[in-house]
């Protein structure tokens, strides 16, 4: 996966990854291009001019843009673009989320099961909250691929930040995907990932495994903090990544407070059957 290049994934789908690989990116954010005459730009990604040169470059009229969500890897080259193409963006903003990227300013907050129907192709918006209050995914309905932008990547699971993220809604949401008709996974970072339904699974019993991890660990220790009780629940992976872990850590306590299986305290999470 080289930044730069326009990869063909399908007969309506093309793909350009932007220069921005990291930790958190992986090889970089995904910008894919469905469609050949009038292009739907989903995701132009951060504000790196070279990066939307080529998405340019890549297309004989760009129609719209959509936004999974507006995460800086994401949505800022929207004002890039728009710049330079007068073409209307589409996205969704939340009271938790209008403060991620100032410079999105969607023509219209999209809601749940619309459709945009073009001559080539249709694609149906599904709000998916989770790693974002305003995280959407869209399915292109001729070929059964969904974009998921960070709901679900390739190579990692997502990090799950309060408050904005919400681990409750998260799985939630990964489950509502497997109503739909869909084959094909074209994820944010990452290669195309088939047999979604799996994937979602999978997801859901890591997550689940991840929090039964939570309450015994908390369970043990009778009352923490992410601080104190990432050293245990995240023994598997590098201390290094302790810091991003914490963030899904606390999604992950808050998600079985709501579920009434731990109390709180100020910062403190408390099991339910301590002294």
């Amino acid at each position: 996966m080289q930044p730069g290049q326009v990869v063909q994934i399908s007969p309506r789908i093309r793909r350009i990854t932007a220069g921005n690989g990291s930790v958190f990116t992986g090889p970089g954010t995904n910008t894919y291009l469905v469609g050949t005459e009038e292009v739907t730009v989903i995701d132009p990604g951060p504000a790196m001019e070279e990066h939307i040169d080529t998405i340019i470059s890549a297309s004989k009229k760009i129609k719209q843009i959509l936004v999974t969500h507006t995460h800086p890897d994401h949505s800022p080259g929207v004002r890039l673009l728009k710049q330079k193409l007068d073409v209307p963006a589409f996205g969704m903003l939340t009271n938790t989320s209008k403060n991620q990227d100032t410079s999105f300013s969607p023509e219209r907050i999209l809601q749940d099961g619309e459709l945009f129907e073009e001559e080539e192709y249709s694609l149906e918006v599904v709000h998916t909250p989770g790693h974002a209050s305003n995280h959407l995914c869209f399915i292109l309905r001729e070929e059964k691929f969904i974009f998921t932008g960070d709901h679900i990547m390739n190579g990692s699971t997502v990090v799950i930040g309060p408050p904005d993220g919400n681990m409750k809604q998260y799985i939630e949401s990964l489950e509502k995907l497997k109503n739909y008709e869909i084959e094909k996974i074209a994820p944010g970072h990452g290669e195309v990932l088939e047999n979604p339904y799996q994937v979602a699974d999978w997801i859901i019993n890591h997550r689940l495994e991840r929090e039964k991890k939570v309450f015994e660990a908390l369970k043990e220790v009778t009352r923490g903090t992410p601080d104190t009780l990432v050293e245990k629940v995240y023994d598997d992976v590098d201390s290094s990544l302790f810091p991003i872990a914490k963030a899904s850590l606390l999604a992950h306590l808050i998600k079985l407070e709501e579920d009434k299986l731990i109390l709180r305290s100020g910062e403190e999470y408390i099991y339910e059957g301590a002294s």
